[in-house]
């Protein structure tokens, strides 16, 4: 019971917490905000208590949240920059584990080589989502917040990996040898990947069968859908590879397979609501139990510290400030280096990072904010060796990575919208011209459809339709299209006109649902007529509420 007392209080506190950044006089982003009163929850006097089990952790939250991001990742826009995002995910990943690692072991005495780079490999990993929270939608121009969540969805399996290493190595089970290790990553990341698709085939090619037993049934369909991240996962971990891929793999290979365009109307309409609501829940609770952690891991490590003789406490807070500059100044200079090499050496074929302004560089340079992956990563790090003695400087590596978690997010809130203010994010009359193109293409075939149509229904003596019914009502159909397809000159007054149209049947569908309830009460219409006539009307308000 008490288990579930703690999931309803977590989802409530989830919930509330988007109405608290608004109501508060000033702005506070999201992921600060339930960092914040997880910590709340936490303190003494409310006692909320919630151990956080890293592979738990990994299991429930990370695969559906990434594999909502793959499935939102354009996949041509993936591969089309797949040398930036490989720059960015692998190989920058591999100089922080080894230049960061290093610098940790000469600044702080007493830990040691391998356990400076288990913790220069947890703080590699970015997180889109919570930079997604810290700056809003559509704040950060588009070519740039493509290569970002490219890379976040990468690098962390390649920091994790690195980490998997590192303990290897600290535990004694295995030997760091750099083909090795190439090896393996190659195998593990291939292998995710190659999982993820694997998985997403045979779930389209079950459901077709599925639905042949079960019918168009909606909610069979988004459960089964829901359960696609984590099979993926856990079928991925199990045979050793990289689950985290697996789930990317399964969410941008369900976007392309025609699992989702050739489902029913009603799977689509819910299957968005279902998806945005997880979302929403899911990114609140990583942040939630981040906060939920923080006094423990606060008063655990200062407590350590004061029995360390050779560590200070106030040299800990010192400490993530020097990391996390590191980390920072290290990734603005990958940058440069990568936009300066592709001016030199790839004229032909530049990458983008060619174009890129100085402004531009320190704005993916904070943008590299840590997150979820970077906490699950260093709690997850054993409390004891093989031989049964501590982990070395384990405290530490916990605090710090915590403490640079919140660093970024800081620095980020501070610093990206400083960066961002006067910055063009999308050209909104270029989006306008191509929805006016795409609406007059549309409609222009839908024409030639329509008139194929009346004239097979003229011809076809078996309909029974009076042909002068027939060419009526195709002629009000086409008349509709026909104002889409008009030149730049007509343009605006076909647009009052469809506006106009908008507004009245809004009015119309507004009027017919008070009177849908107005017959229910009289008890003229049954509940099942009812709900099935809002559920009508509810789709169409949402097609006449979309603005041209």
């Amino acid at each position: 019971m008490e288990i579930f007392f703690t999931i309803l209080i977590l989802t409530l506190v989830v919930s509330l917490s988007g109405v608290v950044t608004r109501i508060l006089p000033f702005q506070v982003p999201l992921p600060l905000m339930q960092i914040v009163l997880g910590a709340i929850l936490a303190w003494p006097q409310f006692g909320l208590h919630v151990d956080f089990n890293p592979e738990l952790f990994m299991v429930l939250f990370i695969p559906p949240l990434l594999f909502a991001d793959g499935w939102k990742t354009p996949t041509r826009e993936f591969i089309k920059h797949s040398r930036e995002v490989i720059g960015l995910a692998l190989v920058l990943v591999l100089i922080t584990v080894a230049g960061v690692g290093y610098l940790i072991y000469w600044m702080i005495p007493g830990m040691p080589l391998v356990a400076a780079f288990a913790l220069a490999a947890v703080l590699s990993p970015t997180d889109a989502v919570a930079l997604s929270g810290i700056v809003g939608e559509d704040r950060i121009p588009k070519k740039l917040m493509s290569i970002l969540q490219g890379e976040a969805l990468m690098n962390d399996a390649s920091g994790l990996v690195s980490l998997k290493f590192a303990v290897a190595v600290a535990m004694g089970t295995m030997v760091f040898t750099v083909s090795g290790a190439t090896l393996e990553f190659v195998q593990v990341a291939v292998g995710g990947l190659l999982a993820g698709v694997g998985v997403t085939w045979l779930y389209s090619k079950s459901l077709r069968i599925i639905n042949r037993w079960s019918g168009d049934d909606a909610a069979t369909q988004i459960v089964l859908l829901m359960l696609l991240p984590f099979a993926s996962y856990l079928i991925a971990e199990h045979i050793g590879v990289s689950g985290i891929l697996a789930s990317v793999a399964a969410g941008m290979t369900i976007s392309h397979s025609n699992v989702i365009s050739n489902a029913p109307l009603a799977m689509r309409l819910r299957a968005n609501s279902v998806w945005s609501m997880l979302e929403f829940v899911f990114n609140g609770m990583v942040f939630i139990m981040l906060g939920l952690q923080l006094p423990d891991i606060l008063e655990t490590s200062v407590t350590q510290a004061e029995l360390d003789p050779t560590v200070e406490t106030w040299m800990l807070f010192t400490d993530i400030a020097i990391i996390y500059g590191a980390l920072l100044l290290l990734r603005f200079c990958w940058l440069w280096f990568m936009k300066y090499y592709s001016r030199l050496f790839q004229k032909k074929r530049p990458m983008l990072f060619a174009q890129y302004t100085t402004r531009e560089i320190w704005i993916a340079s904070f943008a590299g904010v840590r997150g979820a992956i970077t906490l699950a990563g260093v709690l997850s790090i054993p409390l004891l060796l093989n031989d049964g003695t501590a982990f070395p400087s384990r405290y530490q590596l916990v605090f710090i990575a915590t403490g640079v978690i919140l660093f970024s997010l800081l620095c980020g809130v501070l610093t990206l919208p400083l960066l961002l203010r006067g910055v063009t994010v999308v050209d909104k009359s270029l989006y306008k011209k191509e929805e006016r193109m795409a609406r007059m293409a549309i409609a222009e075939v839908a024409i030639r459809s329509l008139q194929k149509m009346e004239e097979r229904l003229a011809a076809d003596r078996e309909e029974n339709i009076d042909e002068q019914v027939v060419r009526e009502v195709s002629a009000r159909v086409i008349g509709n299209l026909r104002r889409r397809v008009v030149g730049e000159s007509d343009l605006e007054h076909s647009l009052e006109i469809e506006n106009l149209e908008r507004r009245f049947r809004l009015t119309a569908v507004t009027a017919e649902r008070g009177e849908l309830y107005h017959l229910r009460a009289t008890q003229q219409i049954s509940n099942e007529t009812l709900k099935k006539m809002l559920h009508d009307l509810d789709l169409l308000e949402a097609v006449l509420s979309e603005k041209v």
